[in-house]
């Protein structure tokens, strides 16, 4: 073949190539994310899973979702079995099933209150533990609760997962034996001094992690059990951790700022 001739075939199969790469973006709709399938935006993003506590449903953390939603990330809130009324076992898998439906590479875990101890049933796997980037716990009576053990004592044939999360169960001793936290994603469990469901309030506290008591953070916050999923300090908190922008140890000097990013200040 002439130099010519050569020549003109290697152009040719540029202006292809070229094509099919104009064609493929074309496909995707753009560099930006807005025509990209579904599937394609997954497995680049972290979406975060958000998991409701007893009895919960969508909208018990509704606020939470809609906060970090507003922050610019992808948020599906986990329908729990029976709204984690049951065996909390059967709830993990639950939690299971909804994080291989996002296609995602890695994923950040939302567990408010006995939705927090279903996360940590569902990292118990290191496989699942290592598929997870961040980690964070809001009110989880993570060694149990006086009230769920008045209720175990009361009738424990029928309090279902109420039973799980006293102090002393067979599941809660199961979880916390050895390490508390799996090694792969970040944790942090955040909790208020004045929270009335998780008796004694410090029992959130869980070693590996980084604790916060919102009191440490604003002295003057006067959250119950509810306020977790709601006020801007609590949202805060929960953005700033999961964007991977919260210190060690948040202070006093963190109050306003973190209040302005739970309220979308930010």
């Amino acid at each position: 073949m002439s130099p010519r001739r050569r020549a003109l075939v290697v152009a040719a199969a540029l202006v292809l190539v070229l094509a099919a790469g104009v064609a493929a973006v074309a496909a995707l709709g753009g560099t930006g994310r807005r025509g990209a399938p579904e599937a394609v935006r997954r497995v680049a993003e972290v979406p975060v899973l958000v998991v409701p506590g007893y009895n919960g449903t969508a909208a018990s953390v509704g606020t939470l979702a809609a906060r970090l939603r507003a922050a610019g990330r992808e948020v599906e809130v986990v329908e729990l079995p029976d709204r984690a009324t049951r065996d909390l076992r059967t709830s993990a898998e639950a939690l299971g099933a909804a994080v291989d439906r996002t296609g995602a590479a890695r994923v950040d875990l939302v567990g408010y209150s006995a939705g927090g101890v279903v996360v940590r049933l569902w990292l118990a796997d290191p496989a699942q533990a290592l598929r997870t980037r961040r980690v964070v716990l809001l009110g989880t009576p993570n060694h149990g609760t006086e009230l769920a053990g008045a209720a175990a004592a009361l009738d424990p044939g029928v309090c279902g997962s109420i039973c799980q999360l006293a102090p002393g169960s067979g599941l809660l001793a199961e979880l916390n034996r050895g390490d508390e936290t799996p090694p792969g994603p970040r944790f942090f469990s955040i909790w208020s001094a004045l929270d009335q469901t998780v008796v004694p309030p410090a029992t959130a506290a869980l070693e590996g992690a980084t604790n916060i008591r919102v009191q440490d953070v604003c002295p003057s916050a006067r959250l119950g059990h509810g306020d977790l999923v709601t006020s801007p300090l609590a949202l805060g908190l929960v953005v700033e951790a999961l964007e991977g922008r919260l210190s060690e140890d948040p202070g006093a000097g963190d109050c306003t700022a973190l209040r302005a990013a739970g309220a979308g200040g930010r």
